[in-house]
């Protein structure tokens, strides 16, 4: 199924830039569009987890530089038969993590340095074990691609705008009276909403599901559903500043807005449920009577 995502979602950006090319550059549009379209294609499958790691300045740590997450990722690997990941530090004090890569051989871990201060070993455990479930259910790639492909359609959008505002490319012609920068400031509006709805596609379900696995790997959901409530908590009092177009890719969502529709466009469900999926109640600390 994730093999099938990625084959529509890089077909999907190489159709988009070869319609917009189309449209402000006649043919000679279409054949430049698609030469970009198959170099960002190239680009999202290979480099699409080093621009997610460079874009937050994750940092690669050795086994002696962060022992803590080293062996507790070495020891789940070993068990589950995953290659171990690299391990990166984000320079960040707003707790969260991601995990990246095109395959389980190509894999990445990255955690910020406020999760290794807020989290002790057992929660931190739970975290790790979500990452690796994302590794383990092949879906890091369809993420990864996602955010590259999410980030593509927002600057389309912006070009086209741009373009129209100056009579658009070579093929354009007189186009924009006939309704062409009508049409490029209705894609600058559309195109985001595209990008959110390409991420939630592949987001929302996945977090349910690396945390099924997660959860499994450890033999201890409790962990993770109070690591899920900490960093809930914590990540609203040290807001992220990230990216929309890869803010899918964290545990707990880095983008926090109270003028967000949160419950519509969010790239996560909502952390009530997910610990409700882990251990049949909205809170870790809710009474068992209720």
């Amino acid at each position: 199924m994730n093999t099938f995502k990625t084959a529509f979602l890089l077909t999907g950006l190489t159709l988009l830039l070869v319609i917009a090319g189309g449209y402000f550059g006649g043919r000679n549009g279409m054949v430049i569009a698609f030469v970009v379209a198959a170099g960002m294609n190239f680009v999202s499958y290979f480099y699409s987890d080093k621009l997610a790691l460079s874009m937050y300045r994750a940092q690669p740590v050795t086994r002696e530089e962060l022992p803590r997450v080293y062996q507790v990722v070495e020891r789940m690997t070993q068990r589950i038969g995953l290659p171990m990941p690299k391990i990166y530090v984000i320079p960040n004090d707003s707790p969260n993590a991601f995990a990246t890569g095109r395959n389980p051989q190509h894999a990445s871990v990255a955690v910020t340095t406020g999760i290794l201060n807020l989290l002790n070993d057992e929660e931190l455990e739970g975290v790790l074990a979500h990452e690796l479930g994302h590794v383990k259910n092949r879906d890091i790639l369809t993420s990864s691609i996602a955010a590259t492909l999410a980030g593509a359609i927002t600057m389309l959008a912006r070009m086209g705008y741009w373009a129209s505002l100056f009579g658009g490319y070579g093929g354009g012609r007189d186009r924009e009276r006939g309704g062409g920068g009508l049409g490029a400031i209705f894609m600058l509006i559309l195109a985001p909403i595209a990008a959110t709805l390409i991420q939630l596609a592949v987001s929302r379900s996945r977090e349910y599901e690396a945390d099924a696995t997660g959860a499994h790997i450890t033999g201890n959901p409790y962990a993770l559903a109070s690591a899920l409530e900490k960093l809930d908590a914590y990540s609203k009092r040290l807001p992220m500043a990230a990216s929309p177009s890869n803010a899918h890719l964290f545990i707990v969502a880095p983008v926090i807005s109270a003028r967000d529709l949160s419950s519509l466009f969010s790239t996560h469900p909502p952390i009530s449920k997910r610990i409700e999926r882990l251990i049949g109640r909205p809170g870790v600390y809710s009474s068992q009577d209720q």
